[in-house]
């Protein structure tokens, strides 16, 4: 029987990369121009694979839109194979709404078109998500392809038993943490092994001679896949003529142009029963560890810090609240919202969000962040009209200043919440700006107090009166602008519930202030019922559970090294040693001090050489293997100072960390570090829809001598008596050093990487950067998933908007959608296109099966769907482990 060759022309279309986006998109038009003509001339050019992509056919038409007829002709003659996705995004730094939105609106693109290829396409993602098994079936996608994450070794070589992300063949079985399984094809030998086809008799042979037995080496069938084409790959276009000679050279081999869909059910259907199988999450485990790429979760972290907000902003700030306003207007924003999500979108290819690229690149990725970011505001402020307007606020009293607070977080949430509340305005078609503004200047000041529906006074901290300019943007009349008298109000929130509002007023009269201080020893003790820090004699922090009695050493100790790599790897010079802020002088400042907030500044002033030796400029020009390079840190130090602003909440178990540095130095890396003295083998750590389980030591293959780490929302160590979690905002990077959980800052660098030499000044990331983590040190095992909760949550701030005295449909105070099980996190509250069915999303944080109760009112859910939001089963009160569940009321 012959050996069949399946030829699948495609071009791997990194958006923007080595050069600015327009520079690569000028030539995907000159490409997609050439296969219009193509499919047109050459009846045997079978068809070409859009690399997985829907918006690749955006940006073409946004420049040559009197093509869209010819691209549709070719979608339906099947010429032009699209989908599933809307981009090739990075696997680890979206987040895992956004790896569903990346299905959803892709296969809504595709079908629009036509028929989506369905094939989960990941042929560079730096690394596969462990839940990639269970989100493809739940998007009706059987099989994956990628090119990273498994070591290919051959079918004569056989996979030790320790071993667990090595296989014989190119195909395998991938099995989730949930215990989904599907299709696994990985590009053994790229997605380039069959670029640039000789169509010459000699240089055929060669060529052949040397592909075949590479695709043989892998292949568990008679089907060989033959990639025609690679990054930015122009298309073959002689590739017919190509082939016919290949079948003329090589009469034991069938040559056909050929396609993923035939290609799969070829090789799916002739699978022999030895193919292996691998599980959970792909990163390279069993490499030399030095090209896992997971050092660009630190590259340019700044990017990673915007897209944690417009994520959040996106996810569970603005559709939470549009979900809700639909009970009153009847109306969602849905394609505001596709329009922002795109627009975020833009902004994840691995080459974008790793931060891995040029600089034009990035400089062009905070418009968008910045615009999807306005967009989710103002839909979020649009919403919250809505919802205050509808809320009863009748048992206020009439001369009272109402305002609501939101939890659109899907999890319980103490903490504070922060709102100006406008207590006197006078417009400026009453008085000229400056006479209205004296005018609020010469009142009398009044104190407030805050007062909940019962018209008990609740704890908050007021500010004194203050006045400033502002306007209103009526939608029926020219805007409004006005002085306006305002008061800063700071109240407590003790366990509100997930999606659920509940109302305040501000009153005019005597201030009800607490003496209770939360900050003793000049700053250098801060305690509340549940915690307590001090702050040692070295800068470092000592942390103790006041409910376990536990207590923690050495805390917060920054660690500052070299590093002489690229935007993808760190590297740090040989013979390196790094600095600890121990070594330095620091010292406190009470910053707030009240009965609800304690704010203590810690400085540290540290000493660190401003950059690299000269030599590495000359190392990287020379395009040195970043592995072998010389060069050390130089001789010439500079002043290096890290403020630290510590918060603690009255109600809250986290202590809050806002680092702020103006970085002048290049070349090197920025950690903070918490040894917490647990000898365990593995750590938990937030990914996509999983809380992950990695082991602390590396694979016996192993050459890197760092293991630098993927993460979201938080980081954990612990055993069988306490834990601690490391929680941040956008910083996505960290590593397991011995007992140690290092978090990484910032790192610093000047060039690209990767195939040449591109230098990246602008990755240096000089200037002023600000990092938010926390850090909770909880008790027995089960605790920890509470403490998980608290991370995801204080990601979310509460919303909060004033309003007046009136009555509504809504209750004063109201939980929305009831959810009970202490393991769901949920990921999603939205509406569903079709039918503005309420949609509910989220996942199983544990390896455990959870009793789960949903409910809005007296409502239950009927049935569970699939990530594209169709019926899937029935509906269960049962979660099961590893778990990504949405449900419609």
């Amino acid at each position: 029987m012959k050996k069949k060759v399946y030829i699948i022309s495609h071009s791997h279309w990194d958006r923007e990369w080595y050069m600015a986006y327009e520079q690569h998109h000028m030539r995907l038009v000159t490409l997609m121009d050439d296969l219009l003509e193509l499919f047109e001339t050459d009846p045997d050019f079978n068809s070409f694979h859009l690399d997985g992509q829907t918006i690749i056919l955006d940006d073409y038409l946004q420049v040559r839109p009197e093509k869209r007829e010819a691209v549709q002709k070719a979608i339906d003659a099947g010429k032009l194979r699209i989908g599933p996705f809307y981009i090739l995004q990075d696997d680890f730094l979206t987040s895992s709404e956004s790896n569903v939105r990346n299905m959803l609106i892709g296969m809504e693109d595709s079908k629009r078109w036509g028929t989506p290829v369905m094939l989960g396409y990941f042929p560079d993602t730096f690394g596969n998500m462990g839940q990639t098994p269970q989100m493809m079936k739940q998007a009706n996608l059987e099989a994956a392809a990628f090119g990273r994450g498994v070591k290919p070794i051959g079918f004569d070589n056989q996979v030790l038993s320790d071993d667990n992300y090595t296989s014989q063949y190119s195909e395998m079985n991938w099995v989730g943490p949930d215990g989904t399984d599907i299709f696994g094809l990985l590009f053994a030998n790229w997605y380039s092994n069959g670029n640039e086809i000789p169509a010459e008799e000699q240089a055929a042979r060669a060529f052949w001679d040397q592909k075949l037995a590479d695709a043989e080496k892998f292949a568990a069938t008679n089907h060989l896949l033959m990639m025609n084409g690679v990054d930015h790959q122009p298309v073959q276009k002689d590739v017919a003529k190509a082939i016919k000679l290949a079948n003329e050279l090589y009469p034991d081999y069938e040559f056909i142009h050929s396609n993923f869909t035939d290609y799969l059910a070829a090789v799916q259907s002739d699978l022999p029963a030895d193919l292996g199988t691998v599980k959970g999450e792909l990163t390279s485990q069993e490499t030399d560890g030095w090209f896992t790429l997971a050092n660009t979760a630190s590259a340019r972290v700044y990017l990673k810090q915007w897209n944690t907000r417009v994520s959040r902003q996106l996810e569970n700030i603005t559709e939470p609240l549009a979900a809700m306003a639909y009970e009153v207007s009847g109306n969602y924003p849905f394609d505001e919202l596709d329009y922002a999500w795109k627009t975020l979108m833009q902004n994840h290819p691995h080459d974008s969000i790793c931060g891995c690229s040029v600089d034009e690149v990035h400089r062009e990725m905070m418009p968008r962040f910045e615009k999807a970011n306005e967009v989710g505001k103002y839909l979020a402020d649009e919403a919250t009209a809505t919802l205050t307007k509808a809320i009863d606020t009748s048992k206020f009293p009439e001369e009272s200043f109402p305002f609501v607070v939101f939890n659109t977080a899907g999890t319980t949430k103490s903490g504070v919440a922060t709102v100006d509340i406008e207590v006197k305005r006078v417009t400026f078609a009453e008085l000229y700006p400056s006479k209205g503004y004296d005018k609020l200047a010469q009142e009398t000041p009044q104190t407030y107090h805050v007062i909940n529906q019962a018209g008990e006074i609740v704890p908050a901290v007021i500010s004194e009166e203050q006045i400033r300019f502002d306007y209103d943007l009526p939608k029926d009349r020219f805007r409004i602008p006005y002085m306006e008298k305002y008061v800063t109000v700071t109240l407590d929130v003790a366990a509100m519930k997930g999606f659920s509002w509940d109302s305040f007023a501000l009153v005019v009269g005597k201030e009800e202030k607490e003496t209770t201080s939360l900050v003793a020893k000049h700053g250098r003790v801060l305690e509340n019922d549940f915690v307590k820090v001090e702050i040692q004699a070295d800068g470092s922090l000592t942390l103790t559970n006041k409910q376990t009695g536990k207590t923690l050493s050495d805390l917060l100790v920054f660690e500052d090294v070299g590093d002489i790599a690229n935007e993808y790897i760190f590297k740090q010079p040989e013979g390196d040693h790094a600095i600890l802020s121990t070594f330095f002088p620091h010292q406190v400042e009470v910053i707030e001090d009240n009965a609800l907030v304690a704010k203590v500044q810690l400085t540290h002033e540290m000493e660190i050489p401003k950059s690299a030796e000269d030599s590495l400029d000359l190392e990287q020009k020379k395009v040195v293997d970043f592995r072998f390079r010389k060069s050390g840190r130089s001789n010439e130090t500079i002043g290096y100072k890290i403020v630290t602003e510590i918060t603690l909440n009255k109600n809250s178990k986290m202590v809050e960390f806002a680092t702020t540095v103006n970085n002048q130095a290049k070349d090197h890396r920025l950690r903070a570090l918490f040894p917490t003295t647990l000898a365990v083998s593995t750590h938990e750590a937030d990914s996509i829809y999983e809380t992950v389980v990695r082991p602390n030591q590396v694979s016996k293959h192993w050459e890197n001598p760092t293991n630098p780490q993927h993460q979201h929302a938080f980081v954990n160590l612990h055993d069988e008596e306490f834990g601690l979690t490391v929680s941040n905002y956008g910083l996505n990077e960290y590593e397991i050093v011995d007992d140690t959980i290092a978090l990484t800052l910032l790192r610093c660098v000047g060039e690209l990487g990767d195939w040449g030499y591109f230098p990246t000044p602008e990755a240096q990331c000089l200037g002023e950067h600000t990092f938010n983590y926390g850090i909770e040190l909880h008790g027995a095992p089960e605790t920890r998933f509470a403490s998980y909760k608290r991370a995801h949550s204080a990601q979310v701030p509460l919303s909060v908007k004033q309003t007046s005295v009136h009555s509504g449909k809504l209750e004063t105070s109201q939980t929305f959608v009831e959810i009970a099980g202490d393991k769901f996190e949920p990921t999603a509250l939205k509406r569903r296109k079709h039918d503005d069915a309420l949609i509910l999303r989220g996942y199983n944080l544990s390896n455990d099966e959870e009793e789960l109760i949903l409910k809005k009112g007296e409502q239950s859910p009927n049935q569970t769907l699939n990530l594209l939001e169709e019926p899937l089963k029935e509906y269960s009160n049962r979660l099961q482990p590893y778990e990504i569940r949405t449900v419609e009321f």
